[in-house]
């Protein structure tokens, strides 16, 4: 599949040798490869490169989701998880009982937890002692289980709520146990598109700079972008840009995660050209464009949950690396309409992997393996 000659008739002849030799690709290098007629051919240089990274390893992690509240101070148009205030339908704010009794519940479970994922709406008088307080109370109940948790977003709102410096906010949370922090948040970095999807939102310079902020005190994170709602392929290329250009400075990155927009329950409307069957089509080819433009971030997630269960294990074979994990319990997507399952079980995404031609590697949060070989659990 990666015959010169094809990527010559392709107009890609340049961009085909620079992925053979490791070189970096350039902003126009990313249009061409999003306007290139044939996605598979794209998705070939994206598995190349994903090979040489990792082989036909596929990773994935036990985890627990908990969104903690999705009472929210930012009007994103996009988002279908916002309320505005805790009495208002379908809003929640989970007390540290509540959060305690889903880790119980979760750890009652043959799967041994190897990262909780926490993440919520930014509330408008929750303090930040009462975050520090809930990691507190889920190290000392598990004090093995590494925490991820907090959006740059989330920071930023703690910082502005408390009067403190981000970095502060940052020194605070590690003290409490944080070992790593997600990537949403970053939606699309553009500054005349953000603000009308993300208008009250942390802006790109901010999000970027706390990333920094974070991989200075030795705390990873992830990365996102939200796509297939009102960005354009050159919005995309210069959010990856972005992203890349953050990396080279901090190096914290560890895993990129292309996130697509899900319409249902949304204010946000798009347009006819936006919707239908080709946005399969085209979450294949963001997620190839994105492992071949990001060189420098070790991990590429395709989000399941997000995705869908069948859609996610074939990224795989466009540059993905990971498929995220378990879960157990997932708001967010699903409350703007995703169609997958709450969680899968060790086995199911070990099948899922398997099925797909590729070897399952169990992780924990920070991406380090934890098995390379057929789990005991997978076999029952």
């Amino acid at each position: 599949m990666l015959d010169a000659a094809y990527y010559a008739a392709l107009g890609l002849s340049s961009i085909h040798e620079k992925v053979l030799s490791g070189q970096r690709l350039s902003f126009e290098d990313g249009l061409a490869l999003f306007h290139c007629p044939d996605v598979t051919a794209v998705g070939a240089l994206a598995l190349h490169v994903r090979c040489r990274l990792h082989g036909h390893k596929a990773f994935y992690v036990v985890n627990r989701q908990i969104n903690y509240t999705n009472v929210c101070v930012n009007g994103c148009t996009f988002c279908a998880f916002r309320r505005d205030e805790e009495n208002e339908a379908g809003a929640f704010a989970l007390s540290l009982d509540d959060v305690l009794d889903r880790l119980r519940d979760a750890d009652s479970t043959p799967l041994h937890l190897d990262e909780l994922h926490i993440v919520g709406g930014c509330h408008p008088t929750r303090p930040l002692a009462w975050f520090e307080d809930m990691i507190r109370t889920v190290r000392h109940f598990n004090p093995n289980l590494p925490v991820k948790a907090f959006t740059a977003v989330e920071i930023e709102h703690f910082s502005r709520l408390e009067g403190i410096s981000t970095l502060e906010v940052l020194r605070r949370l590690q003290a409490a146990g944080l070992v790593m922090m997600p990537g949403g948040g970053a939606e699309i970095f553009d500054e005349e598109l953000r603000p009308q999807i993300c208008p009250h939102k942390a802006d790109a310079t901010a999000w970027l700079r706390i990333s920094g902020e974070a991989h200075s005190l030795g705390i990873k994170t992830n990365c996102t972008m939200l796509y297939g709602h009102l960005e354009t392929y050159e919005h995309r290329i210069d959010h990856l840009c972005r992203l890349r250009e953050q990396q080279d400075k901090s190096g914290g990155f560890t895993c990129f995660i292309p996130l697509p927009f899900l319409t249902e329950n949304s204010r946000l409307k798009l347009p006819e050209d936006k919707v239908g069957p080709q946005r399969g089509l085209d979450q294949l080819r963001t997620v190839a464009v994105s492992r071949l433009m990001l060189d420098n971030i070790p991990h590429l997630k395709a989000y399941w949950i997000m995705m869908g269960h069948k859609l996610a294990p074939l990224a795989l074979w466009y540059g993905a690396d990971d498929l995220d994990g378990t879960i157990i319990e997932e708001r967010i997507g699903h409350m703007a309409g995703a169609q997958s399952a709450q969680g899968m079980t060790i086995a199911e995404l070990e099948h899922v992997i398997r099925a797909s031609g590729f070897t399952p590697v169990r992780r924990n949060a920070t991406f380090n393996t934890l098995n390379d070989t057929d789990s005991p659990e997978a076999r029952q």
